[in-house]
């Protein structure tokens, strides 16, 4: 292919070399120069040793290039420069498009703000010299289109945005962590949808995922777990620690980092998976659990139902939820589930959660220790008693999960409620107690609200679950 390579562009002033001067970069040039199928020197064999797992170098360009680095070691500078390279200086897609048809350079970052710093990197590329700026045919929202039919195209994780493309490159930012509250797998589901965008424009066209580690499930996970170390012309893995990728960083920040919280800094520094996160409950086990296209169950006399909220206020981001549910033998069965999501006033969504608990004649709910009084009098208004639940948020759902084991427990098809099931992670600590909870920035309302209904309901001899049954108390006890 004739042009420059991504290593002279990256050492030429009058491209992107005035944003990659030093040496401070030199391990990332030795990562692009072994994606990109370029001989590597003899002095920086030993770092693509150290990096690689002890594989050799790829003997030509690689279809997909998956990077774990910890924090600030350059990711979103190295990754934007990519992105300028391969849409306005290498133009590997020229001569291979149907008129009308445009190749698309995506960075897919895992929020806003990581979407934002990515975008005001290429645009400040472009702007450096004429010879890029004179490409820019317009600035959108999401990106720049250029005069060779190339769309930059910078986004949130959203599958559906990168449909139906030709996709020249494809970068997975912070892959690691994306988030989707319908989605179990968002990182997958993302990948899926641009491998068919790639083969378009192949073997020139690449798909890069970079992300610090987070814990040892995912994509990202994955593809470390089958190639890294491993020799192949198609997939290079590179592990490296915050410090190799950038030697500029202060050896003291990593350090108090890891006296503070050495699980955490291991990852954020050292690009080291977390050991001391689990997935809590397999995606299996809850779409087992799942009767598919049975969103309520209605109201059916002589059964004794519970019910349990997971309250909230109504100002902030999380939803007041509610779930309804019943006993068959030993098997808990889940009937209705409700959620509102913020701005609410708390007091009408206590009504109407009180209403929808009157339906299935439940005349007390038990809750999580929120107890605002406002929303206890709200309840009690309304004719239902709040309870505060004896178990917290973590013990409800280790509570809650031999159900899913034992295949004694039965949802309905809700896909906020299972995405968030399959979200849940579980870290264990060095005194052996675990603790569950939904990842940082995702929320748990709805799965929490159905896994209490199904914890009143295992625990049937506790003196918190008895109380949640209607009827008289002598036929509580018989009723499940």
């Amino acid at each position: 292919m004739n042009g420059p390579t991504i290593i002279e562009a990256l050492t030429d002033d009058d491209a992107l070399g005035p944003w990659f001067e030093g040496d401070s970069w030199k391990a990332w040039r030795v990562v692009l120069k072994a994606a990109f199928g370029l001989p590597l020197a003899e002095d920086e064999l030993p770092i693509f040793d150290q990096i690689a797992g002890g594989r050799q170098p790829p003997g030509k360009r690689v279809r997909e290039l998956w990077i774990v680095v910890g924090r600030r070691g350059g990711k979103d500078s190295i990754v934007s420069g990519i992105a300028t390279f391969v849409s306005a200086i290498e133009e590997a897609h020229i001569g291979r498009l149907r008129p009308g048809e445009k190749a698309t350079v995506a960075c897919i970052a895992s929020d806003r703000d990581q979407a934002k710093i990515v975008l005001s990197y290429i645009q400040a590329m472009f702007a450096e010299h004429d010879s890029l700026r004179d490409k820019v045919l317009s600035e959108t929202r999401r990106g720049l289109e250029l005069d060779n039919e190339v769309e930059i195209l910078v986004t949130t994780n959203n599958f559906r945005a990168v449909r139906g493309r030709a996709v020249l490159l494809a970068i997975l930012d912070e892959c690691a962590f994306y988030r989707d509250e319908n989605s179990a797998s968002p990182d997958k589901e993302t990948y899926s949808a641009l491998r068919p965008g790639l083969s378009t424009l192949a073997p020139e066209s690449m798909i890069i995922g970079i992300s610090s580690p987070y814990k040892k499930s995912g994509l990202l996970y994955e593809k470390y777990q089958k190639h890294f170390g491993k020799e192949s012309d198609r997939v290079l893995v590179i592990q490296a620690p915050s410090m190799v990728m950038n030697p500029t960083l202060d050896p003291i920040e990593v350090e108090e980092a890891m006296e503070e919280d050495p699980e955490k800094a291991k990852a954020e520094w050292l690009a080291e998976f977390r050991g001391d996160l689990t997935d809590f409950i397999s995606r299996e086990l809850i779409d087992a659990a799942t009767d598919q296209d049975v969103v309520v169950r209605p109201y059916a006399a002589g059964r004794r139902y519970v019910g349990f909220a997971d309250v909230a206020g109504g100002t902030g981001k999380d939803s007041f939820t509610a779930a309804i549910g019943h006993a068959e033998g030993d098997v808990a069965v889940l009937d209705a589930l409700f959620e509102r999501r913020p701005p609410f006033n708390p007091t009408e969504v206590a009504k109407e959660v009180s209403d929808l608990l009157k339906e299935y004649g439940v005349r007390e709910v038990t809750a999580d220790r929120y107890a605002v009084g406002f929303v206890i009098d709200a309840f009690k208004k309304n004719g239902i008693t709040y309870k505060a639940s004896e178990l917290d948020r973590s013990q409800i759902y280790l509570e809650a999960l031999p159900l899913f084991t034992a295949g004694r427990a039965r949802l309905i098809d809700n896909k906020r409620m299972r995405s968030q099931f399959v979200r849940l992670e579980r870290k264990t600590f060095s005194t052996g107690k675990d603790r569950v909870n939904h990842p940082e920035g995702e929320h748990d309302d709805v799965s929490n609200a159905a896994a209490g209904a199904l914890t009143l309901l295992r625990l049937k001899r506790s003196s918190y679950t008895l109380a949640n049954i209607s009827g008289p108390d002598d036929e509580r006890a018989a009723a499940i």
